[in-house]
């Protein structure tokens, strides 16, 4: 069989075994065996290796299981980077995408900005930031799991970022102690309703951590907890900003406004979905 045979059949397999996107899937699993990008898939000469086929196979079997592919790859794409990814940390999405944009604006006038990504996961946010940021910066990632933390230094050295970031091992802020001396913090923190986590795609509620899914009874554990400390560590004039659910708009512009933030904003994603959450700080004497 060529390497479009194969990749039909495969796809037919796991579309019968209610795998979603199954021929994506497939064409994932046959670009990262064959090492090349999925559009290139049509032009290789002739078909996968014996090695490679059972390699598919066994990919096919965890797929099946239930498996999300980014875990069963190993990496997946966000922005510019190519990220490891497996259990140790969330999946990278496309909506957290358009935060790292929104943080570049923000830090895009400061001298020398001090960065602090709240839960960092894989990395995603702040390895962007690092990659994309013209200018000099202090970069931190801060996370709650020694597992999260290690995939995220694995892709910091993979990335050659590891000397523009630290990663330190944080519940949340609660390890810095040094007021005014953030200009940004910013996350994508649990935000997903206790009882609702029971609900979500198993490909979710079973593979991935769950302490980064779960933002207690109300989803609002977190943004509380970070923007009370927010109050005391950013510098006068710095910024919070968050990655929010889509029900949540509302009641996070009114706890930013409670806190004494102002020029608070709720965002859309490119869905047309409430998705970012952002406030500033007075200004000196303001």
């Amino acid at each position: 069989m060529d390497w479009r045979e194969t990749i039909g059949r495969a796809g037919g397999y796991l579309a019968g075994k209610g795998v979603p996107d199954a021929e994506s899937a497939a064409e994932f699993l046959a670009a990262r065996l064959a090492g090349c990008g999925r559009g290139f898939l049509a032009g290789l000469p002739g078909g996968p290796t014996q090695r490679q086929v059972e390699a598919m196979r066994r990919g096919m079997k965890r797929l099946v299981a239930g498996e999300p592919l980014q875990y069963v790859l190993g990496e997946w794409d966000f922005r510019t980077l190519t990220l490891k990814c497996d259990r140790r940390a969330l999946i990278p999405r496309p909506e957290t995408e358009g935060l790292v944009d929104r943080a570049l604006k923000f830090i895009e006038p400061a001298r020398r900005p001090v960065v602090v990504d709240a839960g960092t996961g894989t990395g995603a946010i702040i390895l962007s930031i690092a990659r994309e940021y013209g200018g000099e910066a202090v970069l931190v990632g801060t996370d709650a799991s020694e597992d999260a933390l290690s995939l995220a230094k694995e892709n910091a050295a993979r990335l050659s970022l590891e000397s523009k970031v630290a990663f330190v091992a944080m519940d949340g802020l609660d390890g810095f102690d040094e007021p005014e001396s953030i200009d940004l913090i910013v996350s994508n923190p649990p935000y997903i309703e206790s009882a609702a986590v029971e609900t979500l795609d198993p490909r979710v509620r079973d593979w991935e951590p769950r302490m980064a899914l779960d933002g207690g009874a109300d989803g609002m554990a977190f943004f509380d907890r970070y923007l009370a400390d927010a109050l005391n560590l950013l510098k006068p004039d710095g910024a919070a900003l968050f990655e929010i659910g889509d029900t949540q708009g509302d009641a996070i512009r009114e706890l930013f406004t409670s806190y004494g933030f102002r020029d608070v904003r709720i965002d859309k994603d490119l869905s047309g979905h409430d998705r970012y959450a952002s406030g500033k700080l007075p200004e000196a004497g303001g």
